[in-house]
């Protein structure tokens, strides 16, 4: 085994589970569906047929359980055994039992399932208070869906113990038969690589195999807000790990969400797609909206933001995905830092036992200390307000989104903040109770590139905030502006940010203006719902636009199909939106395009409810063609698109893009964009 150190503030942040290696991509990112020579691979794969006995035994029993579920509704723990009713009937229902063993796995899951409802309907919920292998359930704000995480609770764990725990997340690695059947059983069965003393794994599902981006990073959050819910956790000793896919998802979380957690520490998986996949290498060229989107994405572009986040790498000396570290430490190099590895000697695609050994060392070594939630110094890059806070800085406004953004900051002494800044519009500095960092009776200067501002004294309690807003090149104190319709953070798009929170898909119930437009929208929705079952492992939202109710429109994204004369909820907003769309044709500024072949696509702050984002015809827009590897899982379409219908959808595309832009950032239609 081979350690390569790095400085402190170089070291990183956690997510654990192995299971399979990446396969080779086969795809290429800058070439139509159609014109890539082969058959476009979909996962899950096709299933085994299952015996009819079989098929009814399991229904029957199905069939059983709901019924005494539904009589349950309201008890918080329900999703606990919804897990398993979940899995099966979604083995059923969609061809995805892989082996005949799966079959018996099924029952005896809905087995457990029968167990935890008798004690559930006696007020009894003893997985709540057991060690070792546990298996829960949310339910997700996105979709409402049902999503299965596991645990591994350690033998110190007494629910009368008062104690502040601990957790580990662990990121699996890409299984394409990880079905929830499996996962389950796998949970239950294996406590993983790792199970360091006195801390809670929490092993996540994901949404199963996209390597925790979109959906799949909520996952996480929304899984550790429920462990929350049972267990005392220390908010300063949350680690994030993973291994293949799974190190993929924890270089992604580390390098966005890197504020949340102790240390990273990923192992192999990638962390950018252009190099990973071996399309930089072939000289394929991405669309001028592609190579802006892929800002979102990759890790590499936040490299910086290892300075406040420990960060250790691992990868054997004869694997392939040691790609990923090398190409990291080649980015936080010129930010001044050096990357932490672990290698494993002799080895390809897997942990040595010495390497684990020194990486539970490192990672209990950082956990005595903790996270250093208040930094005296902050360094903090983004090209986005998605990802838009590190420790007690965060960015509220851009100049210009999928530009390189940066604040340095820095508490020069007890009443004076030093930050400089670069593509930032707006920033606020927030430092919470107990901070210590300013003095409490004193007043707080901000000097900030170069300008000094008078800011607030420190609450007693030691808390401080201020919020600042750049008005040409001069900053000031700022109000608050939550009626000015600009980008912030989670209304910053693009289209696929919609699906990050709870979303509606609205049904047309007019006539379209035309029949080709009426009949792609159709095709479309379907495709997107079909996609998001088997991918996002949940059943979209659908409600007619003749349904939609103020307390829908308040609550959710809604995503529009057809056109404004067949979708009531479109019709309403059409005239309200900086794009044009009649029976003349789509209009973006001087440019039209004929209504009869044309479709507008386009995500945008929602004018019935500015709070929420509206999205005209598109799902996810990484669709078929991004099977191949999990690096093709990013965003495809920026925050409108024209679609032309004469050329058909393909597992690239959803017909040919005759156009494609950014919104500025007060969501208006640049004249130079939508080229």
């Amino acid at each position: 085994m081979k350690l390569v150190l790095s400085s402190a503030l170089a070291l990183g942040f956690i997510a654990s589970v192995v299971i399979a290696q990446q396969p080779a991509p086969t795809a290429q990112i800058g070439l139509p569906a159609a014109q890539q020579g082969g058959k476009i691979k979909t996962i899950p794969p096709a299933g085994i047929a299952v015996p009819d006995a079989d098929q009814k035994a399991l229904r029957a029993s199905l069939a059983r359980l709901n019924t005494r579920l539904d009589a349950m509704k309201g008890n918080p723990r329900l999703p606990d055994i919804q897990i398993f009713t979940k899995a099966v009937s979604y083995a059923l229902d969609g061809n995805e039992f892989f082996t005949a063993e799966e079959i018996f796995k099924a029952k005896e899951l809905l087995r457990m399932a029968t167990e935890r409802t008798d004690q559930l309907s006696h007020g009894d919920a003893p997985w709540l208070k057991a060690n070792g292998l546990v298996v829960r359930g949310y339910v997700s704000k996105i979709d409402g869906s049902v999503q299965p995480y596991g645990l591994v609770v350690p033998p110190s764990y007494t629910p009368d113990r008062a104690h502040n725990w601990r957790v580990d997340a662990w990121f699996h690695g890409r299984s394409e038969t990880l079905s929830e059947v499996n996962f389950l059983w796998d949970r239950m069965r294996n406590p993983g690589e790792f199970q360091p003393r006195d801390t809670i794994v929490v092993h996540l599902y994901g949404r199963y195999c996209n390597a925790s981006t979109f959906a799949g990073e909520v996952d996480l959050f929304e899984a550790l807000a429920d462990v929350k819910k049972t267990y005392q956790v220390d908010e300063n000793r949350v680690f994030d790990r993973g291994f293949s896919m799974g190190g993929a998802s924890a270089w992604h979380i580390g390098a966005h969400y890197g504020t949340y957690f102790a240390a990273v520490a990923p192992g192999a998986g990638f962390v950018e797609t252009m190099e990973y996949s071996g399309q930089a290498q072939k000289g394929v060229k991405l669309t001028w909206f592609e190579d802006k989107l892929m800002h979102l994405t990759t890790a590499t572009d936040y490299a910086a933001n290892f300075f406040n986040v420990p960060v250790i790498a691992y990868n054997g000396d004869q694997d392939p995905q040691a790609q990923a570290a090398d190409i990291m430490a080649r980015n936080m190099a010129p930010e001044g830092l050096t990357l932490a590895r672990v290698i494993g000697e002799k080895i390809g695609h897997a942990y040595t036992p010495a390497a684990k050994v020194q990486l539970d060392s490192m990672m209990d070594a950082i956990a005595v200390k903790g996270r250093d939630q208040w930094p005296r110094e902050v360094r903090f890059t983004t090209w986005t307000l998605k990802y838009n806070r590190m420790r007690w800085v965060v960015v509220d406004g851009l100049e210009k989104h999928w530009d390189r953004a940066r604040v340095n900051a820095v508490v020069a002494d007890d009443h004076t903040v030093q930050a400089t800044t670069s593509n930032v519009a707006a920033v606020s500095f927030e430092m919470g109770t107990g901070a210590g960092l300013l003095n409490r009776g004193a007043k707080v200067s901000v000097v900030i590139d170069g300008q000094t501002v008078a800011g607030p004294a420190p609450m007693t309690d030691g808390s401080w905030i201020a919020h600042l807003r750049k008005t040409g090149a001069k900053w000031a104190l700022a109000d608050d502006d939550a009626a000015t319709l600009r980008k912030r953070h989670d209304l910053q798009g693009p289209i696929d940010d919609a699906f990050m929170d709870s979303f509606l898909m609205v049904n047309p119930t007019g006539t379209p203006m035309n029949e080709m437009v009426g009949n792609w929208a159709k095709s479309e929705e379907a495709h997107a719902i079909k996609l998001w079952r088997t991918q996002m492992r949940g059943d979209a939202p659908v409600k007619d636009d003749s349904a939609v109710t103020d307390a829908d429109i308040a609550a959710s994204n809604l995503i529009l199909w057809g056109d404004p004369k067949s979708n009531k909820v479109l019709a309403r907003i059409i005239d309200k939106l900086p794009v044009q769309w009649s029976a003349e044709g789509v209009a973006l500024g001087p440019r039209k395009f004929a209504a009869g072949t044309n479709a507008l696509v386009m995500i945008y702050p929602n004018p019935l409810n500015p709070k929420k984002y509206v999205v005209i015809n598109s799902g996810n827009t990484f669709r078929e063609y991004a099977q191949s590897t999990n690096s093709f899982q990013v965003a495809y379409l920026p925050d409108y698109a024209v679609v032309e219908l004469t050329t058909p959808p393909d597992a690239r595309w959803p017909g040919k893009i005759a156009a494609a832009g950014f919104f500025g950032e007060k969501w208006e239609l640049q004249a130079n964009d939508g080229r």
